[in-house]
C-alpha cells in the first residue's frame, strides 16, 4: 500500500490540471477562430434568444480577440486554482453554479439580441466564491485561511471588481460580471455543509 504522500500526489495533480485544462481549451478556440472561416462569436451567449442558450456553456470558453482573452487568462488561472485547492470536484462544480447563474442573469438583464462572450463571469465569481468562503466554512482554522486569501484577493482584484459590476463602460459586459459574483457566492452558500471531496 502506497504512503499517503503518494496516493495524494496524484490528487492535487488533478485539482490544480482542472483550471488548466479549462483555459487551454479557450485558447485552442481563440486559435480555431482565428484559422478557421467564420467567427466562434457566434456560440456566446445571446440575450432573449431561446437557441443563444448554448452560451451558458460555451460562452465562457469564447472570446472576442487575443486582447481578450489575454486580459482574462491570468486572473482565470490564479483565481481558479485557488478554488480548485478544494478539489477539481469543488472546482468544476463551482465553475458549473457560477456558468449557470452569470449566464441566465445576463441573458435576462442584457438587452434582446445582446452577445456575451469571455470567461470573466468566472473570474467574477471565483472571487465571489472565495470571499464568500470565509463565512460559510465552519472550522476557524479554515475560515482564518480562507480570510488571508481572501483579503489578499480582495487587495488585487477588489478595484476591478467594483468597477467591473457596474455599468461604466461600454462593450463591457457588467450583467456578466455581476452575476458571475453572484454565483460564486451562491455556490459558496449551497456548498457549505458538503465539506471537501473526499477524492478528486
Amino acid at each position: 500500500m502506497r504512503p499517503p504522500s503518494e496516493r495524494a500526489a496524484p490528487s492535487r495533480l488533478v485539482r490544480f490540471a482542472s483550471p488548466l485544462a479549462l483555459l487551454a481549451a479557450m485558447w485552442l478556440i481563440r486559435i480555431a477562430d482565428d484559422v478557421l472561416p467564420g467567427s466562434f462569436t457566434a456560440f456566446g451567449l445571446r440575450s432573449w434568444d431561446a437557441a443563444g442558450l448554448v452560451g451558458v456553456v460555451v460562452g465562457p470558453l469564447v472570446h472576442s480577440g487575443w486582447p481578450h482573452l489575454l486580459a482574462n487568462s491570468a486572473p482565470f488561472l490564479i483565481l481558479g486554482w485557488l478554488v480548485a485547492v478544494e478539489g477539481a470536484a469543488r472546482f468544476w462544480t463551482v465553475t458549473a453554479v457560477v456558468a449557470l447563474v452569470a449566464g441566465a442573469g445576463t441573458w435576462v438583464v442584457n438587452a434582446p439580441g445582446t452577445v456575451t462572450v469571455g470567461a470573466s463571469g468566472l473570474v467574477f465569481g471565483y472571487v465571489g466564491y472565495i470571499v464568500a468562503r470565509v463565512f460559510t466554512t465552519g472550522r476557524m482554522a479554515h475560515r482564518f485561511a480562507y480570510a488571508i486569501v481572501a483579503v489578499l484577493v480582495v487587495a488585487v482584484y477588489g478595484g476591478s471588481v467594483l468597477t467591473g459590476v457596474l455599468p461604466l463602460r461600454d462593450g463591457v459586459s457588467w450583467q456578466a460580471h455581476l452575476f458571475g459574483a453572484i454565483g460564486g457566492v451562491l455556490a459558496a452558500v449551497v456548498l457549505r455543509r458538503r465539506g471537501r471531496p473526499a477524492s478528486s
